[in-house]
């Protein structure tokens, strides 16, 4: 894994570490925060399956396929995973995915700056052409935050797989683009920098 090697990202929100299995109980906790596994359209691991989800993850980055994150907030807790996967090395293209975030944190600063570190990694330091993302059809909440990100639709996979209740899914498809990079960082800080209104 010479060209995606382990790292960690910080901001003033969040945390970015590799992901270890000592990080299993914080994301038991944080998974049963709004019982985030049985809402049907995303892949969010039960509480009980964590520990194999997180050997998953470890053996796909022993492989060099994907680089797993467990996040933590500003105080330090932990509140869900990501990735960069489906690794391209040879076109330097990688999908940010397989995300989750606890309850509490969701449609608030974190996921921004947890997304502006993921994307600069990326574009910066990896030399990234295109950063993907993927999500399912009716996950209304996911696509519409991947949109204020700056992504652009590059379109839907119908019948793409078939979700853990047996339904087909068809994956929406997302990308920002290397020459796009400047102004989504730009987008991105102006959010985090922004005055909130109460």
């Amino acid at each position: 894994m010479s060209w995606l090697s382990p790292v960690e990202l910080s901001g003033a929100h969040c945390a970015l570490k590799s992901l270890a299995k000592d990080h299993l109980p914080g994301l038991a906790e944080a998974a049963r925060e709004g019982d985030l596994w049985k809402i049907w359209y995303t892949n969010v691991p039960a509480p009980d399956a964590m520990g194999a989800e997180i050997e998953r993850r470890l053996e796909l980055q022993a492989k060099g396929s994907m680089l797993p994150f467990t996040s933590f907030d500003a105080a330090g807790r932990i509140v869900g995973m990501t990735t960069y996967m489906n690794v391209d090395a040879v076109n330097k293209r990688v999908e940010i995915g397989s995300t989750w975030t606890a309850m509490r944190m969701q449609r608030s600063p974190f996921n921004t700056e947890c997304k502006l570190l993921l994307l600069g990694h990326a574009f910066e330091q990896l030399g990234c052409i295109a950063v993907e993302f993927r999500t399912h059809f009716f996950n209304h909440q996911s696509r519409r935050a991947i949109e204020r990100l700056g992504a652009k639709l590059d379109g839907v996979l119908r019948n793409h797989g078939r979700a853990a209740n047996g339904t087909l899914r068809d994956t929406v498809v997302y990308s920002i683009i290397e020459s796009e990079w400047p102004t989504v960082k730009t987008h991105l800080r102006w959010q985090l920098d922004k005055p909130r209104l109460a």
